[in-house]
């Protein structure tokens, strides 16, 4: 129908070209813009067409779209009906905006929008949606309207098919400031190759390190190169990629484990190389280095990074550090000669940290950053590394330096100094393989080093800190004594979390002193100590503090600290008894995590506690039984952590969980707690032994299914249709090890067709049929391997086949493997170079030609042979130390004596039958303090 020039209006008729014939609710609707901003979306929207009464010239004031369909010369200029085909909710939501009714942004309906804007010309709209894009993807960090990748890859291709330039800006920019959310994203192998492109050269790409970077790279190109048909050319192109990746600040391992790898092969044995060279020059700085390799050695830092994650990389020194932190300005030649000469005194001198110049060296302070991480970096000085930190990360909460085992007691003092924010330290060593309260010590020495005195406890108690550290790990430090411990009460007042285990070196005294002045603690891991009697009762006496909320009253020791701990470890404490124990479970209430295993806990000390909060629990290796522990699972629904492996009170009798001796409970049987576990909890983690059959497994069906690791051990009678169950109940599962269960082929072969994501394997003392056919399935994410007197016909092929089924090991323990021969040692270290501990234990004649290429594997931090051969060099262990100097890192030696014993059973050659038996034990431990050398009659 014509148009007259009275009329003011005109009908829309929408219709969305993909739908139309289309199924739908009704046929027709009509409406009018007068009433926009009471529509009623979801019933408009269910029309195929909707008619919609408009006013001409709104539409054609607003829309460039409208102004030359209702004005210009096409026909419809002179109608009062006028067709529309697009997407009917966008349509719809043009409408309200040029009518003024407010605007809904989100990721869901950006793009919608954006292409509305773009097709009716719409500048306000096409405005809004930049406004609001740009907001959402420049907030610093993850906002709460979190973008999804997949709509960041879709929105970068629309702005580059339309050539909307801001689009691949902010697309990028948010990519890179978020890139290590995007790599966990399930999207992330679809991101187009030139935003990976982009998003590797923008200066916002935030990571924790190189590492990461590397293995995302690594991961996509996996993804896309080699599920797809490419010519060699573009495959060279793609990868051309990692050569963004900084090769000197790669962890030592992870380049050498990623020697055999397709695309980076060449780029980690520059990597391997370079970390040695640096390693044999600790004074080298990265400006030095960028003169050599003419690779740039920058941490990449920027206002968004939160975390510095350098663990494992060993050619880290101080001097490299520093040149490696980002400065306010360009260093030129004479700059940089003056830093390298000031760097290598920064290495040799106790008092290096005042001869780092503020005005020389301008460090940019990135204010984001609250987490670094120096674990595994054996040649950092310390001291000067904490005024680096102080001026670069002035908020720095965590520090993280595990495994450097010369971190004194002294520098933990300095960083509460200089760092007043740091409130998580994490000094964690090896636990010595000796716990006193375990092993027979025949003889034990400590030859000290010549070392100038640390600062005494009455120096520190002059000078008050104002300490923030709520979280301590001091885990396998042998060094700390109970003078130490002392010293670290002063900073007591804000410690809450406190973890000790492997500290052999100090007494129960000491322990309960420091616990004494620790008010606020709520959580102690005692583990492997002497934590006894005097310790528990700290604990259980009470403590009144101002504010503790008040408790019922049939809760006795509402103020003690145990009363208030959230988690309390002390498995293997032997000096706990009986009574103690009693005591300590009646005094717990608030525990989320409890580790009791070789304790003497009973049933009497279990059914003490009254907590109804655990999520973790271990009794591993005691006596309680089922009966206790189905009343404690009914108390306690949110377990996650269930470790009741050798807990011989639980036995399997005619498929069922029975009580050895006679219980508390009577009528009590094993389906009593299997049916609590699955009615009540989802358990992440479990080690089982006497007790669980395919029966039991059954029934704890609901509780076992989102398991991700498990352990069978000893009296465990899983079977073949056992095992078959279990990974059919949990296909999540990562780690799986076996302790004497029947095992075949076929097991093998489900566990790996199965779990596709498993990292742990291990296969201990297991019965049954095993051949060569288990390990030729590819296991490409398994990490860790144990294959122990399972496979006695292993030979080198079979081993070869092993290095390419599982290509990411980094560490493998075989024994009672008797075939191999020397030849093992090359296939080892050439199949997987980036192994970091290896134990081979009977393993035929493995080391009859001495030890030579499994140095090879240039990331060995344990290496333990037993029984391998005759060959290994008298001096094995001081050639082990030159092959690897500059790390460091040696810790522990163990070495294992044998004797001669006659086999009394072969009465035909009594004289000539004789066989090696255990001896004793010599265990050397280097820790910051020392040498210590003791011998144990266990075999350790």
């Amino acid at each position: 129908m014509a148009s007259t020039s009275k009329d003011n209006f005109v009908v829309l008729e929408l219709k969305d070209p993909l739908v139309i014939g289309a199924e739908t609710t009704q046929k027709e609707i009509f409406i009018s813009t007068s009433d926009i901003c009471t529509w009623n979306l979801p019933l408009i929207l269910s029309h195929e067409s909707i008619k919609v009464k408009a006013e001409r010239s709104r539409l054609i004031q607003h829309s460039t779209y409208f102004s030359g369909l209702l004005v210009g010369s096409f026909s419809e200029s002179c109608l009062d009906h006028v067709s529309v085909y697009w997407n009917l909710e966008t349509t719809v939501n043009v409408l309200k905006f040029i009518y003024g009714c407010p605007l809904d942004l989100s990721f869901n309906n950006f793009l919608p929008l954006l292409e509305g804007a773009l097709f009716f010309g719409l500048d306000d709209l096409l405005l809004e949606c930049k406004t609001w894009f740009c907001r959402t993807t420049s907030t610093k960090g993850l906002s709460s309207v979190q973008i999804p990748l997949d709509s960041i890859i879709e929105i970068w291709n629309f702005g580059l098919d339309h050539a909307i330039d801001f689009l691949a800006e902010l697309c990028t920019g948010y990519f890179a400031r978020n890139f290590m959310w995007a790599v966990s994203c399930s999207s992330f192998s679809y991101v187009p190759f030139n935003l990976l492109c982009s998003c590797i050269e923008h200066p916002h790409l935030t990571v924790d390190s190189e590492k990461h970077l590397c293995e995302a790279l690594l991961g996509w190109l996996t993804s896309n190169v080699g599920s797809m048909e490419f010519s060699s050319n573009t495959e060279d192109d793609y990868g051309s990629i990692l050569e963004k990746v900084q090769l000197n600040l790669l962890p030592l391992w992870f380049a050498s484990g990623k020697r055999r790898n397709h695309y980076f092969s060449k780029l980690a044995d520059e990597s391997t190389s370079d970390i040695f060279s640096l390693m044999k020059d600790p004074s080298m700085s990265s400006c030095c280095v960028l003169r050599v390799s003419g690779r740039n050695s920058r941490i990449r830092l920027t206002e968004y990074t939160e975390k510095v994650d350098l663990s494992g990389c060993p050619q880290i020194t101080s001097a490299f550090l520093l040149s490696a932190l980002p400065c306010s300005n360009n260093m030129d030649l004479t700059l940089t000669g003056t830093l390298n000469r000031s760097s290598v005194k920064l290495q040799c001198f106790d008092g290096a940290r005042h001869l780092i110049s503020q005005s020389l060296f301008q460090l940019l302070a990135f204010e984001a950053v609250c987490e670094v991480d120096v674990s595994k970096c054996p040649n950092i000085h310390f001291e000067a590394a904490i005024e680096l930190f102080c001026k670069s990360f002035p908020s720095l909460k965590i520090l993280k330096a595990s495994y450097c085992s010369h971190f004194k007691l002294e520098t933990l003092f300095h960083l509460v100094r200089e760092c007043p924010l740091v409130n998580e330290v994490d000094l964690t060593t090896d636990v010595s393989p000796i716990i006193p309260t375990q092993v027979s010590i025949v003889s034990a020495t400590v030859e000290e080093y010549q070392e100038l005195g640390g600062v005494s406890y009455k120096i520190l108690k002059d000078k008050p800190l104002l300490s923030s550290i709520t979280k301590l790990v001091l885990k396998g430090r042998s060094d700390i004594d109970d003078m130490d411990l002392q010293k670290l009460s002063l900073l007591s007042s804000s410690l809450s979390y406190l973890n000790i285990k492997g500290c052999t070196s100090v007494t129960d005294m000491g322990i309960s002193k420091l616990i004494c002045k620790s008010m606020k603690l709520h959580s102690l891991v005692v583990s492997d100590t002497y934590f006894g009697r005097n310790s528990t009762l700290v604990l259980c006496s009470d403590s009144p503090l101002d504010g503790f909320p008040a408790m019922p009253c049939e809760l006795n020791f509402s103020t003690s600290l145990a009363f208030r701990l959230q988690k309390l470890h002390i498995g293997g404490c032997k000096n706990v008894d009986v009574r103690s124990l009693l005591q300590l479970m009646s005094c717990t209430y608030s525990l989320k995590s409890l580790c009791l295993r070789e304790t003497v806990v009973d049933d009497h000390a279990l059914n003490n506690f009254s907590g109804s909060s655990l999520e973790k629990l271990d009794i591993s290796e005691t006596m309680v039984s089922g009966a206790s522990l189905t009343q404690l699972v009914r108390r306690n629904p949110g377990l996650k952590l269930f470790k009741v492996r050798s807990c011989r009170k639980l036995s399997l009798w005619e498929g069922r969980l029975e009580v050895v001796e006679a219980l508390p409970y009577h009528g009590f049987s094993g389906e009593e707690l299997s049916f609590e576990l699955s009615r009540r909890c989802t358990l992440e983690g479990a080690e089982f032994g006497w007790g669980l059959s395919p029966f039991s497994l059954k029934n704890l069906g609901p509780a076992i299914r989102s398991l991700r690791t498990i352990t069978v051990g000893l009296g465990g009678t899983l079977g073949e249709y056992g095992l078959e169950l279990l990974l059919t109940v949990c296909p999540l599962l990562e780690a799986v090890v076996l302790h004497f269960q029947v095992i075949s082929d076929n097991i093998v072969k489900r566990i790996v067709e199965s779990l596709k994501h498993i990292k742990v394997l291990g296969l201990c003392y297991c019965l049954g049929g095993l051949s060569s056919l288990s390990f030729q399935l590819s296991m490409p994410n398994l990490r860790k391997l144990r294959l122990e007197r399972v496979t006695p016909w292993m030979t080198n092929d079979d081993l070869v086949t092993l290095t390419r089924s599982c290509t990411s090991l980094i560490e493998l323990s075989l024994s009672g493997c008797t075939h191999l021969n020397s030849d093992s040692q090359q296939i080892i270290s050439y199949g997987w170079p980036g192994l970091i501990s290896i134990h081979l234990e009977d393993c035929g004649e493995v080391t009859s030609e001495g030890v030579s290429s499994l140095f090879d594997c240039k990331a060995i931090e344990d290496l333990s042979l037993r029984h391998t051969g005759r060959g290994i060099q008298r001096n094995f262990i001081v050639d082990a130390a030159s092959r690897y100097a500059g790390r460091f890192s040696l810790n522990t030696v163990r070495i294992a004596k044998c004797k001669q014993q006659r086999c009394s059973l072969d009465f035909q050659c009594f004289e000539n039958c004789r066989k090696s038996v255990h001896k004793e034990t010599i265990i050397l431990e280097w820790n910051s303090k020392g040498l210590k050398t003791i011998i144990v009659k266990e075999r350790v």
